[in-house]
């Protein structure tokens, strides 16, 4: 059973806690992190759901993700789920999300890590993810226009693609 902190429409906690798969009271919220990690070469790492998964069941997303439990903040969930997930320990204390999508009933963080990992090492969780692989973007819009990549609008992979190498809505050197 997994228990989520509550929180209100501009992300401060209530003071409440849910179980996950419980109806939201009107005005409440999670939060929600994915972390794509991106390799030297501008690849993402991408993950393969187990078939028995629920929800988007075999098919290919994002490095990872998942629900942050209650205690957790944005980047210890974030942490915690590559962890559980790959088997690989990020640190994210110092960094925020890259981005911040709010859904319906929650909050989704995206952190964007420019990191070399040898997925040969990779211990997987069998409960999530069959396999990994690292792909470029043309590829994961092939997969997403063949229905093999979960169905994210094809210019927020873009733009994932695209904010790999700097923080925010331009690159550092633009910058005047």
């Amino acid at each position: 059973m997994e228990i989520w902190d509550v929180y209100d429409k501009d992300r401060i906690k209530i003071g409440e806690t849910m179980i996950r798969g419980s109806q939201f009271k009107e005005n409440t919220y999670h939060i929600v992190v994915h972390v794509c990690i991106f390799n030297l070469e501008g690849k993402m790492l991408i993950q393969q759901r187990q078939p028995f998964k629920k929800g988007w069941a075999n098919m290919w997303d994002v490095t990872v993700g998942g629900s942050a439990i209650s205690g957790d903040c944005s980047q210890s969930a974030a942490e915690r789920e590559v962890l559980e997930e790959i088997g690989y320990k990020i640190n994210l204390k110092d960094k925020r999300p890259s981005l911040t999508i709010n859904f319906e009933v929650g909050f989704d963080d995206f952190y964007i890590v420019k990191q070399d990992v040898n997925i040969d090492e990779l211990k997987l969780q069998y409960e999530e993810v069959q396999q990994v692989m690292w792909a470029d973007k043309n590829e994961i819009i092939r997969m997403i226009d063949n229905g093999e990549f979960i169905p994210y609008y094809k210019s927020f992979i873009e733009l994932l693609f695209d904010m790999k190498d700097c923080m925010g809505i331009h690159c550092k050197d633009d910058i005047q």
